[in-house]
Parts: structure tokens; C-alpha cells; sequence
């Protein structure tokens, strides 16, 4: 399968990538959208004066968010396996 060319705009830069289909671009694209408007946000507030440093402030918070989606997955994966030993004891005592 050929890989389609998209190019996408990141702080006033442009990168050019290759993806396998038109979900994948779509999804770039609204990466790249993301990232652009936290930067207009960061730089609004904050007095920062280099571009580094506010694409820094971004990745750490695509990946603080990313973490907490990731801790909070496994809490909630584990209270379902909790659930589920109960429900599985309870039908293997009524069984007995």
C-alpha cells in the first residue's frame, strides 16, 4: 500500500510526513491544530520568549494528560477485575 504525504504546520514550521491512510492524516492534522492553539495559549499567558520552550510546556502537558488517562485506565481496569473475582466467587459458592 502507498503511504500518502501530508505535511503539517507546527509552530510556523512545516514537517513533512508520510501516513498509511486518511484516518492516520486526520488525525495529524488534528494533532498539529491542537498543538498550534496551545501554543497561541501558552504564549498569551506566559511571558515566554522562546519557541523551545513553549513546545516544551506543550509536550509536557499532551503528556501529563496522556498519564493520567493511562492511571486512571488501570485504576478502573483493576475495580473491574475486582467485580468480576466476586461476581466469580459468589456464582462458584452458589454452585457448591
Amino acid at each position: 500500500m502507498e503511504k500518502l504525504k501530508v505535511n503539517v504546520i507546527i509552530a510556523g514550521r512545516t514537517y513533512p510526513l508520510s501516513v498509511n491512510n486518511a484516518q492516520e492524516e486526520e488525525g495529524l492534522r488534528k494533532a498539529a491544530k491542537s498543538i498550534n492553539e496551545l501554543i497561541v495559549k501558552f504564549e498569551e499567558n506566559y511571558a515566554v520568549a522562546d519557541k523551545q520552550d513553549v513546545l516544551a510546556m506543550c509536550a509536557l502537558q499532551f503528556a501529563s494528560k496522556a498519564a493520567i488517562v493511562a492511571i486512571k485506565t488501570s485504576e478502573e481496569n483493576q475495580q473491574a477485575l475486582n467485580k468480576i473475582d466476586a461476581l466469580t466467587s459468589l456464582i462458584t459458592d452458589h454452585l457448591k
